[in-house]
């Protein structure tokens, strides 16, 4: 298979860079979500609530829109779009189910943050279930990012 990636016309180079580069920034900003709100447990920091929400808002959501324009794009390109792959397969339904998880994640997130900016303190049963959504569509990714890497039949 490498030798077909080394073969790939240029005019896909930037479509693919698109979904490649945003699935990146899509899969860190959920990290540091993932992480600071696992740290927010321990310490009950509204810093660190807030700074999961923003990586939220400012790195999954963009990142997201900018790796399924580069799929989509890519897919069409390629000529995979009506494909019956597995491996394409799981990318746009873990993709589906992911937005839907993100959407669910930062609404919930926003609800904490307004409280905390409020006064009214942090929620920590927002805190855990936006804790476990992401979570949850973190290891959804990493499944989606070994299908896209291996290419299973």
């Amino acid at each position: 298979m490498s030798v077909v990636g080394a073969i790939r016309p240029d005019s896909w180079g930037l479509a693919l860079f698109l979904h490649v580069a945003g699935a990146m920034v899509l899969v860190g900003a959920l990290t540091l979500s993932s992480v600071s709100l696992i740290g927010a447990w321990r310490s009950a920091s509204p810093a660190l609530i807030r700074l999961a929400y923003r990586s939220l808002f400012y790195g999954a959501l963009p990142g997201y829109i900018v790796f399924r324009v580069g799929a989509e794009w890519i897919a069409d390109k390629e000529g995979l779009a009506d494909s019956n792959l597995t491996w394409i397969g799981i990318g746009y339904g873990v993709s589906d189910i992911g937005a839907l998880l993100l959407i669910i994640a930062l609404v919930i997130g926003r609800i904490g943050v307004r409280r905390i900016n409020r006064g009214q303190g942090a929620s920590a049963i927002s805190a855990r279930i936006v804790t476990g959504l992401v979570s949850l569509v973190l290891v959804a990714y990493l499944v989606a990012v070994w299908a896209m890497t291996t290419k299973p039949t």
